[in-house]
């Protein structure tokens, strides 16, 4: 089977960080001053929490740090063996909070889970985004791939229009990126906080007027993993800040 065609070649993918100002590249590089540290500190604290439940940590099963996760934020959204659904990788974290750890799940954007997510995704730093197409998971990449070039909202816009086709083009003062996921969770200036990417992508259906898919809705999913195929080979930059 002929592999899908891309409308941005493998060669032309650039990071959101490409098109930041100096200053927020600036922060992104310092270690010590990048604001998305204190929530990766966060992060590693609840690695090694125990459960109020059972006594069950992260660590338990994964490591005193999660430094063997290593490659597994590369690979989400995917499709969960057991229940055959699309996880993205806030859902495996709570499948495992549930399960696992007899806990309840963690509120979307909250400290808690963003920590930890956060903490999941350095552990691949450096490496290349690699998401599975195949298999049961075509059908979700189709629709994807669909969500991103359908005209929505009142302004009668869709993803692909600002993000293939003007990418560098300047929206009132800054210039519109390629709509690249590598730095996701990432710390947005303007939240004075990280965010989800399916934050960022509520954040766009907002922003065109349409109507917003409730939190944990598949189509998010679906898109997120549109994005993760589309930006394949970027590196992950966590922890990213952005304006």
């Amino acid at each position: 089977m002929a592999p899908p065609a891309r409308s941005l070649p493998l060669s032309q993918l650039k990071s959101g960080l490409h098109f930041a100002g100096k200053d927020v590249q600036a922060l992104q590089a310092d270690e010590f001053a990048n604001p998305a540290q204190l929530w990766l500190s966060q992060g590693a604290q609840a690695w090694g929490q125990p459960s109020a439940a059972n006594g069950k940590s992260c660590a338990s099963c994964h490591g005193a740090d999660a430094t063997r996760m290593q490659g597994v934020a590369t690979r989400y959204p995917a499709i969960d063996a057991a229940s055959g659904r699309l996880f993205n990788l806030e859902d495996r974290i709570n499948q495992c909070t549930t399960r696992h750890q007899q806990a309840p799940a963690l509120t979307p954007e909250s400290d808690a889970l963003l920590g930890l997510s956060l903490l999941l995704t350095q552990a691949s730093k450096g490496m290349p985004l690699r998401v599975d197409i195949g298999g049961a998971a075509r059908d979700h990449w189709q629709a994807g791939a669909a969500l991103f070039s359908q005209r929505q909202g009142q302004m009668n816009l869709s993803c692909a229009q600002c993000h293939d086709h003007n990418f560098g083009q300047r929206l009132y003062t800054d210039p519109l990126s390629q709509g690249q996921p590598n730095g996701y969770p990432v710390y947005r200036l303007e939240w004075q906080k990280p965010g989800s990417l399916e934050r960022r992508l509520r954040s766009c259906y907002a922003g065109i007027r349409a109507e917003t898919p409730p939190w944990g809705a598949l189509e998010m999913r679906q898109l997120a993993l549109y994005l993760m195929w589309r930006g394949e080979g970027l590196p992950i930059e966590v922890p990213a800040v952005r304006k």
